[in-house]
């Protein structure tokens, strides 16, 4: 959601606020703006991209050591230039940037504005810096305690970063439900709502942990407390992100370059793991708790978005290798549904970016409930990393897209590699079984190799479908959270209405939808249910339905009735969703950049769903 980046130190400001903004442009937003320090603060900002405001700012005193500045996702207030960030106290001598949502602020404006307050924004934030200001004038104390006292009156989550023209060393920063992360340089300081645009700067960081404040000052150094005033020790980390990593290196999208990136994600997410030499499966993380999985009622598996379709997979891989009992949940229903969760449970997070702020909240519920819970995720050092009581991190680096691809196919070669480890165990598949899996999981990077080569062909394809308006994805088994899936990409970044069914259910109801100008993804991959999917194609076909199918390499069955058809390689059925998933996100993409789409920013759309 909204991204914050801050600086303090010796360099100027500006340009480090502005390239920290590109940076997060992927979390997406409507508007953006900075606060400056020159004698006074100086906010400037915009409705519009980053680069509006660049534009905005030509021609004025950009001059500063100092600075904040924010990318912003509208949640209280529609997307404007008064809205946007930074916000200012009354008597404008405090800015503030924010990112989450202030739960009581309606009941905490009403009273500020009993006593005199005037607020020119809809949003929650302008309220939180105007308490900020009353505070620190009633209790005459410093900017720092005074951040903190009105902590303790907010209720919801916030990553906020303050600065004020009487402060002119130091940047007050706090987090509670969304990401903060602070870098420490020499005699300097950057902030921002993620690494990306820190990399460059420092390796060495300090993620704030919930509840936390932190008075960053040139003069003083990395002051930090609890909103409680319980004085900490800052927890210095080494940041495990390259520069190159986040840019594009010669591909016209992010979107593009990590989908070819899926050979090597899906090869760093084996490697350590998959040992070869001995058939075995090593996961530090999974190992420990292994008792408490084996011994489980059953697993849990909460998620949102991508990572709920790639919890699918993992409920198809854990109860048809390891027989174990799994449900999945969205993690934003999950919690509101007064669960049963039992101690004997175990509760399995997953989540790219290990912010996402649904799945955060249903694993707190989980850990209340004194349930296990683990957590598959991407970026070291997340709150839901830290939250977990183990788990494993995917390898898939940074992903900046918005639609998920590489992290995707990382997160369901992490299930496959639980479930085989389970498995082995639990003595649920013979030996040979096993080993046939893992020699063909070890294989499975040279055969999306081998899909991605079929982009021009995927791209000739995709060229048909530029003016449809409707997609229907069809799936069974292993393959119908695919279908899910690629519904899901290409109603992300082509706009296009596109649903994702069970194969077999299309005759209880979507094949009304069916005509002519309908297209109809069929994965029909030889493993699985092959004839009854053949069926069903031939069902689309009776009502003149246009057929795309994703079959295994050699069919001849479907390629006589299928309209067009895209090969996958030879593989055993529980590894068929990595496979058939890569034209699918080729399709998208195609189909996406043919319409003129963002595909690396989608509209309304964010990375990093830090909101409820």
């Amino acid at each position: 959601m909204c991204g914050i980046v801050g600086y303090i130190g010796h360099r100027q400001a500006y340009p480090i606020l502005i390239k920290g903004l590109q940076r997060l442009e992927y979390r997406g937003y409507d508007s953006a703006g900075i606060a400056l320090f020159d004698g006074n603060i100086m906010n400037y900002k915009q409705k519009g991209k980053v680069a509006d405001l660049e534009q905005f700012c030509e021609g004025k005193n950009i001059k500063s050591t100092i600075g904040i500045g924010h990318t912003r996702w509208a949640t209280h207030g529609v997307p404007n230039d008064v809205n946007a960030h930074p916000h200012h106290s009354q008597d404008k001598s405090i800015s503030i940037i924010h990112n989450g949502i202030i739960e009581n602020y309606e009941s905490i404006k009403k009273a500020l504005q009993k006593r005199g307050h005037q607020f020119e924004s809809e949003t929650d934030t302008e309220v939180l810096v105007h308490l900020i200001e009353e505070i620190q004038k009633k209790e005459n104390t410093s900017l720092f305690e005074s951040v903190r006292l009105a902590l303790n009156e907010v209720v919801g989550a916030y990553a906020i970063a303050v600065i004020s023209n009487e402060n002119i060393d130091e940047v007050i920063v706090a987090k509670k439900g969304s990401p903060l992360v602070v870098g420490i340089g020499e005699n300097e300081f950057f902030i921002a709502s993620d690494a990306t645009p820190i990399v460059e700067y420092t390796k060495e960081v300090v993620y704030l942990e919930e509840g936390e404040v932190a008075r960053l000052s040139i003069k003083d150094g990395f002051e930090l407390k609890t909103i409680e005033n319980v004085i900490l020790t800052p927890y210095v980390q080494e940041l495990e992100m390259s520069l190159e990593a986040i840019e594009k290196g010669g591909y016209e999208h992010f979107m593009l370059k990590e989908i070819f990136e899926q050979p090597k994600s899906i090869t760093d997410t084996i490697r350590g793991r998959l040992l070869s030499s001995n058939a075995s499966i090593k996961m530090q993380g999974i190992d420990s708790y292994s008792d408490n999985i084996l011994q489980a009622d059953r697993i849990i598996i909460i998620a949102c978005g991508t990572s709920w379709h790639a919890g699918l997979i993992g409920e198809y891989l854990l109860e048809d290798l390891a027989r174990i009992n799994v449900e999945v949940e969205y993690a934003s229903e999950f919690r509101y549904r007064n669960p049963i969760i039992r101690e004997k449970d175990v509760v399995l997070a997953i989540s790219q970016s290990g912010e996402t702020a649904d799945t955060l909240a249903a694993m707190r519920l989980a850990k209340e409930k004194g349930a296990t819970v683990l957590a598959i995720c991407n970026v070291v050092g997340s709150s839901i990393a830290r939250l977990s009581d183990a788990g494993a991190y995917t390898h898939a680096g940074p992903e900046i897209g918005v639609a998920s691809t590489k992290a995707f196919t990382a997160q369901v070669t992490i299930l496959t590699l639980i479930s085989l480890l389970l498995a082995r165990k639990k003595s649920t598949i013979s030996e040979s079984y096993y080993r046939q899996l893992l020699i063909e999981l070890e294989m499975i990077p040279k055969k999306v190799e081998s899909m991605i080569s079929m982009n021009d062909y995927v791209e000739d394809i995709s060229k048909k479908f530029v003016d449809a308006q409707n997609f229907l994805y069809l799936g069974r088994g292993y393959n119908f959270p695919v279908a899910l899936e690629g519904a899901l990409k290409l109603k992300e970044i082509s706009y296009i209405h596109a649903e994702g069914y069970p194969a077999a259910e299309m005759k209880h109801g979507p094949i009304a939808l069916i005509d002519e100008n309908m297209p109809i993804v069929v994965i029909a991959t030889k493993k699985g249910h092959y004839e009854k999917v053949v069926s069903n194609i031939q069902e689309v076909k009776a009502r003149n339905g246009i057929v795309i199918a994703i079959v295994t390499y050699g069919d001849t069955t479907v390629k006589e009735i299928a309209d067009y058809v895209i090969e996958i390689p030879e593989v055993a059925e529980p590894l068929t969703p990595i496979l058939a998933n890569i034209p699918l996100q080729l399709l998208s993409y195609y189909i996406a950049v043919m319409r003129g789409c963002n595909v690396d920013q989608p509209r309304n759309l964010a990375k990093s769903v830090t909101v409820e």
